[in-house]
């Protein structure tokens, strides 16, 4: 790599750096773990010194120290969350912050990390798997969350027998004796919860890779389906947040999946409508 492009590799290594702190914040967070909120911070301040020193490098080679392009935003910006984000944290020791600051700057890094040129795949099966695997990951994601609905409701109607003291063989309730236990349904719902949030996650990232092969290149995130999107991802980090620090269970947890789901699906139907949002040929 020549010397000109060497912002790109500090910017690479913030990336992978913005990366897997996101994945320690968290354990670190949701189940406070002190070991992983350690980690996080260590990892995050590495990212921000490679990120630190890749802005620098970049402007000092475009020569000017506004950002012009929508690259040199995008990574800017980045910068400039983290930077809050650990400002946040100096002052307040509040790294709950965390999970919405990290992924957020991963994400506005992850794009210009890719190169200043519009990102092209080796070959058609290469594109191909790419896109399998961003559906794959996003249908699976629906699925957990519709999986985690199904069983808030079944809590719900196991509540609801449980109250009105059924006797064997001669109540209405009868024949919903197969029902697991409410603490079974519970764990069965945060654990598919959980389960889905990776996924989500790994799809829009994907999805990110292969918006850069089209000719919208950075254009492709203007797209309101596309913000919307990603407001979901966020609106289900809150889900999962709220269900933790707050200890919601039962009918709250319910509803509160409920209309993550309403939106989530919502955000799916309004995609496959867009114009913009096709992997198809451009």
């Amino acid at each position: 790599m020549v010397k000109s492009d060497m912002y790109l590799l500090w910017l690479r290594v913030a990336a992978i750096l913005y990366a897997t702190a996101c994945v320690t914040v968290f354990p670190g967070v949701l189940y406070g773990i002190v070991r992983w909120r350690k980690t996080c911070v260590h990892l995050g301040g590495m990212a921000y010194f490679f990120h630190f020193v890749s802005v620098v490098e970049m402007l000092v080679q475009a020569h000017h120290w506004m950002p012009v392009s929508v690259q040199e935003i995008e990574s800017l910006l980045g910068f400039a969350v983290a930077t809050l984000f650990f400002l946040v944290w100096w002052l307040y020791d509040a790294i709950s912050l965390g999970i919405f600051a990290l992924p957020a700057t991963f994400f506005l890094v992850f794009i210009p990390a890719l190169g200043p040129d519009r990102y092209t795949f080796p070959s058609s099966g290469v594109r191909t798997s790419w896109l399998v695997a961003h559906i794959a990951a996003l249908l699976v994601a629906y699925a957990a969350l519709c999986f985690s609905l199904l069983a808030s409701m079944l809590y719900l109607v196991q509540e609801r027998r449980i109250k009105s003291k059924p006797r064997a063989g001669k109540s209405s309730w009868a024949p919903l004796d197969w029902l697991p236990p409410l603490d079974t349904l519970e764990r069965i719902s945060h654990a598919t919860l959980e389960f889905g949030f990776p996924c989500m996650t790994v799809g829009l990232v994907i999805g990110s890779v292969l918006a850069q092969e089209t000719a919208l290149g950075a254009a492709y995130f203007a797209d309101p389906k596309v913000i919307a999107s990603f407001i979901s991802w966020v609106v289900y980090v809150m889900l999962l947040l709220v269900r933790r620090s707050a200890g919601l269970r039962g009918r709250k947890a319910a509803y509160l999946s409920g209309a993550v789901l309403i939106v989530v699906m919502a955000v799916w139907a309004a995609n496959l409508f867009s114009r913009v949002h096709r992997f198809g040929p451009q």
